[in-house]
């Protein structure tokens, strides 16, 4: 029997919602945001949990995905550096909406989908094997040990994942928080992933075509250590 209601499950993500949108910042989800959307993805809109034309979507293009864009900084710069590419983004933060979309406007690009919502909404209509890269970049830290199973980085999120990454698709983690990297290290690989450690340290080097964030700024600031880490799925 097809499930009309959303099913109960925990946040791995903080906050809707943050100071006043600039009036830029509104107009930008009044006009833009419609024509972004990757299709009907929520329960209310696709209660039959229908998959996506990812095909369709990007016009035959291999398609990645980022699960929680933040201020889109590195979607919109893997979108103008890989325009034979289509990048489909997941972000709930209104605000971080809105600035993703002002960066978009003047960047040009046009190869970019969003989702302004939960990542697992979106993997629930993606079909198995659709996507060739993700990103977890700088994801909520839930310090308290209470809370560490909301992170993405559990078999809860991590398993809906597998299933729509083709075998072979590369998974990047970027993160300050070191006990997310033991978490990750743990978790990851039990899912069906192979960590790709070129050898000590390497989770030190960003990736080549990395672009710092600014939530990766302000760790910096704060004394913090970036981690990134690579994995493939198998």
């Amino acid at each position: 029997m097809t499930r009309t209601t959303e099913r109960p499950r925990r946040n791995f993500y903080g906050r809707l919602k943050g100071k006043t949108l600039k009036q830029s910042q509104r107009r930008y989800l009044d006009e833009d945001l419609a024509a972004l959307s990757p299709g009907p993805v929520t329960w209310e809109d696709n209660p039959d949990r229908k998959a996506l034309d990812t095909s369709a979507l990007f016009d035959g293009r291999p398609v990645w995905l980022e699960v929680g864009f933040g201020g889109g900084e590195h979607m919109v710069h893997q979108a103008a550096a890989n325009p034979d590419v289509g990048i489909l983004g997941a972000e709930p933060y209104i605000n971080g909406v809105a600035m993703l979309l002002g960066k978009i406007r003047r960047a040009g690009v046009d190869n970019v989908a969003v989702h302004p919502g939960d990542a697992r909404d979106l993997m629930d209509v993606l079909p198995p094997a659709s996507v060739d890269r993700a990103f977890l970049l700088y994801p909520d830290p839930w310090p308290k040990s209470r809370h560490h199973r909301r992170r993405f980085v559990t078999q809860e999120h991590l398993v809906p994942l597998v299933r729509v990454l083709r075998p072979g698709a590369i998974f990047r983690v970027a993160t300050d928080i070191e006990d997310y990297v033991r978490q990750t290290l743990e978790e990851v690989p039990r899912a069906g992933f192979e960590w790709l450690a070129e050898g000590p340290g390497d989770w030190r080097t960003p990736w080549d075509d990395w672009i710092s964030t600014r939530y990766e700024q302000k760790a910096v600031r704060e004394g913090r250590t970036p981690h990134y880490l690579t994995f493939r799925r198998a």
